[in-house]
């Protein structure tokens, strides 16, 4: 008799090699690829770039700006890990119409959101940092399936007056952000909320890949006003984290008191680990995924971006020697950390935004009706790899 373990896998089937579908594939990627660019021949591109971006990314992102009569500068730096965008820089990114960065202050410097409100036009590229990125489902997934599933999340959020936003799971998180009308106003108010997956808007913000989904909250919804005070309290149980090796063992519990860490509960090393990394940090995004094609478990470098998967990212009170060990060289700079789970419930007042860790707008009519014209929608939406 053989193994049990022999059979593992055998009875399913693998994916075609053929040299016809593959090149299909690749064009399907190609269109999301040049939508989601939308240069026009006035633009006036910058690339603000780093040393360990594939240098075929940067071409490809010129070789289609030059299609388009434009002549991109490129920036290289040796890191992604600018907090800010530098003063010597500055005037050269003042003149771009168009910016595609891989550097973390691109959301949240204000310089970086002053220059979207003159009309500036902005992508992010985090996920896009290798060209063979293409070649997989998650580049190929349509944007337009994306922006509704976006849409149809939106549409669930109250429509007027006060309401809590909550977030639960069976491990014990119990967190509550008390909305205002006017929160949920500036938070909805940005293109992506509206869907709109290209950089073809004035002041628009978009990421490429198409994954990384806007998030359910964050500091926008105050005018992105870090001193502001938002009435963000609870507790939240993460199943993981970035730059850990592995899920955590114990529910380890992380208390927020008005949008601050002001707790770590547990006797793992991992949660000693967190308590002197978290305590005092501000929670300023929770993200959430919206491709259904983007892997379920992988976290790195900035949380999962599957359907219903959720990520608390926390600016931290001071840079992290445990990151600066474990992830020197990560995207991301060690005043930040992001906190992963994948069940949780998420109500928006009476609406249900995510059911233990199902994004539920994946099964809005107007979802499955335009998965349909791709496709087999249960396929499409619901098929998550690993």
């Amino acid at each position: 008799m053989a193994a049990f373990e022999d059979f593992n896998g055998v009875g399913l089937p693998t994916d075609s090699t053929l040299d016809t579908v593959l090149t299909g594939l690749r064009f399907e990627a190609l269109d999301n690829f040049t939508r989601t660019f939308a240069f026009n021949p006035e633009d006036k591109l910058v690339i603000l770039a780093d040393r360990k971006l594939d240098p075929r990314v940067i071409h490809a992102i010129c070789g289609l700006a030059r299609s388009r009569g434009i002549k991109p500068w490129v920036i290289m730096s040796d890191t992604t890990q600018h907090t800010e965008v530098p003063v010597e820089i500055r005037p050269i990114v003042e003149q771009a119409t168009f910016v595609v960065s891989s550097w973390f202050c691109s959301i949240i410097d204000p310089f970086c959101i002053a220059q979207r409100a003159k009309g500036q036009r902005w992508v992010k590229i985090t996920y896009f940092r290798n060209l063979d990125l293409l070649d997989t489902d998650q580049a190929r997934f349509p944007i337009d399936i994306v922006g509704e599933i976006i849409r149809q999340t939106a549409a669930q959020y109250p429509e007027s007056g006060d309401f809590d936003l909550h977030f639960s799971n069976a491990g014990g998180t119990d967190l509550t952000i008390e909305f205002t009308a006017e929160m949920r106003r500036n938070l909805l108010s940005s293109n992506r909320w509206r869907g709109n997956m290209a950089a073809d808007e004035p002041g628009c913000y978009v990421h490429y890949l198409p994954t990384h989904g806007p998030n359910l909250y964050d500091r926008t919804s105050v005018d992105n006003d870090n001193s502001a005070p938002v009435a963000l309290n609870g507790t939240v149980v993460p199943f993981w984290a970035v730059g850990f090796a592995k899920p955590f063992e114990e529910n380890i519990k992380v208390q927020f008191t008005d949008d601050c860490v002001t707790g770590v509960d547990g006797d793992s090393e991992d949660a000693a680990i967190l308590r002197d990394m978290l305590i005092g940090g501000q929670i300023i995004e929770l993200g959430c995924g919206f491709n259904p094609k983007a892997p379920r478990h992988t976290v790195y470098p900035a949380g999962s971006n599957s359907p219903g998967a959720l990520h608390y990212g926390i600016d931290l009170a001071k840079p992290s020697d445990y990151i600066r060990r474990m992830m020197p060289e990560w995207e991301e700079p060690p005043v930040h950390m992001d906190l992963i789970s994948y069940d949780t419930t998420v109500t928006a007042g009476n609406a249900t935004l995510i059911d233990q860790g199902f994004l539920t707008a994946l099964r809005a009519p107007s979802v499955v009706a335009m998965a349909e014209r791709y496709g087999d929608p249960i396929d499409l939406l619901e098929n998550w790899p690993e």
